[in-house]
C-alpha cells in the first residue's frame, strides 16, 4: 500500500464468535461481514458497500492461551516493518509477534506501545491506497482515539516512531487535553488521558452509520450496551460509545441534527 508512513490502513475485530459478531455489526453499522470461509484460517472481510474497512478474525484457543482477548485493533502502515519494529522497541514499546510476510497481503508485526496498548504495523503488497480510514466515509473508520494512562509518554512514542504531530488541542477541564493527531496534513484522530474509570485504556475506533439514534437503538436490541451518547461533537456529527455482546468497546459516528440525523 502506498499510504504515507504512519497512516491507519486496516481495522480488525478479534472475536471468539465471528458469526455472532457478524450478526451484531451488520445490524448496528450496516456492514456485510463475510460468512465463514471454507477451510484454513477463519478470517472474514468487512464490506461497507463502499470498499473494505477490515476483517473479523476468530480467536483460537491457542491465541487465547497466549493472552489474546476479544477486541478491535488497527494496522498502521509503515515504510519498513522490520525497521519500525526495531524503532518501537528502542522507544520503549514491545514486539509481541515479530515481522512475518503473507504472500499477496504484505509484511506485518504485532506490537504494543510503552503503556502496553497493542496494534499492528504493516507494509501491504497492494499498489493501491487503503481507504479503510475515511474521515466521512460511510461504514469506514472516521476517527481513531487513544485513551492512554500516560498521554504525554504515548504522544512522544508515536511521534518518534511514526512521525505523528499534534497540531491542535481541545481543553476538557478536569479530564485534561484532547490532542488531535495528524500524519502529514491529515488529522485522523486524537489522544486523551484515561481517567481511571470506564472502559480500559486502549485505541477506540469510530465507524460511520447513517443514523446515530437508530444505531444506538440497534446496539441495545442486538445485545450490546450504549456506554455514552448520543452526543454532539465538534464538526456537526453525533457519536455513541458502545460495547458489543462480547464486551468489546467501539464507537459509532453519524450526522448531527443539522444534517437530519
Amino acid at each position: 500500500m502506498t499510504n504515507p508512513h504512519g497512516t491507519p490502513i486496516w481495522y480488525e475485530l478479534q472475536s471468539s464468535d465471528p458469526a455472532a459478531s457478524k450478526a451484531f455489526y451488520d445490524h448496528v453499522i450496516g456492514w456485510t461481514v463475510e460468512a465463514e470461509p471454507a477451510g484454513g484460517m477463519d478470517y472474514r472481510m468487512i464490506d461497507t458497500g463502499h470498499g473494505l474497512v477490515g476483517g473479523v478474525m476468530r480467536l483460537t484457543d491457542e491465541m487465547a492461551a497466549g493472552g489474546a482477548k476479544p477486541g478491535w485493533l488497527f494496522y498502521i502502515g509503515v515504510d519498513d516493518v522490520d525497521a519500525s519494529a526495531a524503532a518501537i522497541t528502542a522507544a520503549g514499546g514491545a514486539v509481541h509477534m515479530g515481522p512475518w510476510s503473507m504472500p499477496g497481503v504484505g509484511r506485518m508485526a504485532v506490537v504494543a506501545d510503552p503503556q502496553g496498548i497493542p496494534f499492528y504495523i504493516m507494509r501491504g503488497d497492494s499498489d493501491e491506497d487503503s481507504t479503510a480510514y475515511e474521515r466521512t466515509g460511510m461504514g469506514k473508520c472516521n476517527w481513531n482515539e487513544l485513551i492512554s494512562p500516560d498521554q504525554d509518554a504515548a504522544d512522544t512514542f508515536y511521534r518518534s516512531v511514526f512521525g505523528w504531530s499534534y497540531p491542535d488541542v481541545m481543553p476538557m477541564g478536569p479530564m485534561g487535553e484532547y490532542r488531535f493527531i495528524a500524519v502529514g496534513d491529515q488529522t485522523f484522530g486524537a489522544t486523551m488521558r484515561h481517567g481511571g474509570e470506564g472502559p480500559a485504556p486502549g485505541w477506540r475506533f469510530y465507524f460511520r452509520a447513517p443514523d446515530i439514534v437508530a444505531a444506538a437503538s440497534r446496539v441495545a436490541a442486538a445485545g450490546g450496551s450504549v456506554l455514552m451518547g448520543p452526543q454532539d461533537v465538534p464538526g456537526g456529527d453525533r457519536i455513541i460509545v458502545a460495547s458489543d455482546p462480547h464486551g468489546v468497546v467501539f464507537g459509532v459516528v453519524g450526522p448531527g441534527e443539522a444534517a437530519g440525523g
